[in-house]
C-alpha cells in the first residue's frame, strides 16, 4: 500500500472485559492480549508499516491490584522470553519507552537484554510503551533541560530530550475496545495522528480489520494544518 502508514500507535484495551465475557479469569484476557502482538507486527510489516508502538502497560496500571502487577510484570518476562529470537530473525528491533525505574530489577534487565539483542533489526521497529505516560514522559524531558540549564528551546531540542527520541510520529493510532480516548499514550507525538476506534476487544483484533483500517486511512486527506 503505497499511501499506508509508515508508523502505527496501537491502545490494546479490552483485555479484561473479553475474559470477563467468557467467564475466564481476567489474567486469561492478559495472556491472550499478549500473544497478539507478534501477529500485529507481522500483519503491519507486510503493509509496509515500518514502526509499530504498543501501549502495553502505562504508569497508571501500577495502580491495580499487586496480583495483577505482578501476573503482568511475569507475563511481558515471559513473552520476550519466548519470543526474543523470532523477532530477532525476522530482523525487528524492540524498544521500550517509559519509566523503566519504576519495574522490578529483574524485569528492567529482560527489557535491557531485550533491546540490546535486537539493536541490529532493519526490517521494522516495535516499540513498547512499558511504564508510559505521556505526561510523565513530558515532564521528564523539561526537567532534564532544565537540569541542563536551558530556558529556551527548539521543537527539534525538546523532542530529542522525549523518551521517542529517534523515532517516528504515529501517522495513525488504533484503540481497540470501544474508548474513545488516548488515555496517556503520545500526547505530543500525536497531534497529526488518524485516530481509528474499534468496538473489537484486543484479544479479537484481526488482519481483515487491520486492513480494513490502512483502507480507510488512504481514504483521509492529511492536511497537517495546511
Amino acid at each position: 500500500m503505497t499511501n499506508g502508514p509508515k508508523a502505527i500507535g496501537i491502545i490494546m484495551d479490552g483485555n479484561r472485559r473479553w475474559a470477563k465475557a467468557r467467564r475466564l479469569p481476567t489474567f486469561e484476557g492478559h495472556a491472550k492480549g499478549i500473544q497478539k502482538i507478534v501477529d500485529v507486527m507481522n500483519w503491519a510489516q507486510v503493509r509496509g508499516v515500518v514502526q509499530v508502538t504498543i501501549y502495553a502497560f502505562s504508569t497508571e496500571n501500577w495502580n491495580r491490584s499487586p496480583e495483577e502487577v505482578s501476573y503482568l510484570m511475569e507475563l511481558f518476562g515471559k513473552f520476550f522470553a519466548e519470543h526474543l529470537s523470532e523477532l530477532s530473525e525476522k530482523g525487528v528491533c524492540v524498544r521500550f519507552i517509559g519509566d523503566r525505574t519504576l519495574a522490578p530489577e529483574d524485569i528492567q534487565e529482560i527489557l535491557k537484554e531485550t533491546e540490546e539483542k535486537t539493536a541490529g533489526g532493519t526490517k521494522g521497529t516495535l516499540v513498547i510503551a512499558f511504564s508510559y505516560g505521556g505526561r510523565p514522559e513530558i515532564l521528564a524531558a523539561v526537567n532534564e533541560l532544565l537540569e541542563k540549564g536551558r530556558q529556551n528551546v527548539t521543537k527539534e531540542e525538546f523532542e530529542e530530550a522525549l523518551w521517542t527520541a529517534g523515532l517516528l510520529d504515529p501517522d495513525l493510532i488504533i484503540r481497540t475496545g470501544g474508548d474513545q480516548r488516548l488515555s496517556n499514550f503520545l500526547p505530543w507525538q500525536s497531534v497529526y495522528s488518524e485516530l481509528f476506534f474499534t468496538e473489537t476487544m484486543w484479544p479479537d483484533f484481526s488482519e481483515p480489520e487491520l486492513e480494513k483500517i490502512f483502507q480507510e486511512y488512504a481514504t483521509r486527506e492529511r492536511r497537517h494544518g495546511k
